[in-house]
């Protein structure tokens, strides 16, 4: 039979005795100074008007930014309303003219788009049917039409950003007027 190994048995351990309580700390000494009020709040500045110059450079980046459409594909109509909602309250005529090229790449890019698919979607689900092997030409035929859209859109913004920044009023047609009514409200 195998010997039992014996386990060694732990150290007894010696009680701790009790630490006298610290002695309460003492608050610190009062400030010689009296305490300081708040500051009043500052009363919000309006918006500093544009310089002219000013006006004419971001209502003619806003026309422009059509061209952001070129590299992105749908970012032109997010910087149009970005300086919008920055210079809306700064400047009446950069309202305008962002407003108005927001609303028009919207129309045109957004549009443009919206009916190749449609044309598309439409001819797919006729498609079951003799009738939409039918519609294939005039969906081919249509799709170039609908991509100058955006071409006719790039070249009507170009110009609008031309005549602004020669300090011209520029108006979107169709959209102009509208927007116009939109902002003198």
């Amino acid at each position: 039979m195998p010997a039992k190994k014996s386990t060694p048995l732990a150290e007894p351990v010696e009680p701790v005795a009790p630490t006298a309580p610290a002695e309460p700390v003492a608050p610190p000494p009062p400030s010689p100074l009296p305490p300081v009020p708040p500051a009043p709040p500052i009363p919000a500045m309006p918006p500093q008007p544009l310089s002219p110059g000013d006006e004419r450079t971001w209502a003619m980046i806003a026309h422009l930014s059509v061209l952001t459409n070129l590299i992105t594909g749908f970012l032109g109509p997010v910087v149009a309303l970005l300086i919008y909602l920055i210079y809306k309250d700064r400047s009446r005529y950069v309202a305008y003219h962002s407003l108005q090229s927001f609303i028009f790449q919207l129309i045109w890019w957004g549009g443009a788009g919206a009916l190749i698919g449609l044309m598309w979607a439409v001819t797919g689900i006729l498609s079951a049917l003799i009738v939409g092997i039918l519609l294939i030409s005039f969906a081919l035929l249509l799709t170039p039409v609908f991509l100058l859209m955006p071409l006719g859109a790039l070249i009507y913004g170009v110009i609008g950003g031309i005549q602004c920044s020669q300090g011209q009023d520029f108006k979107y047609w169709l959209v102009g007027d509208w927007v116009r009514g939109t902002l003198t409200g």
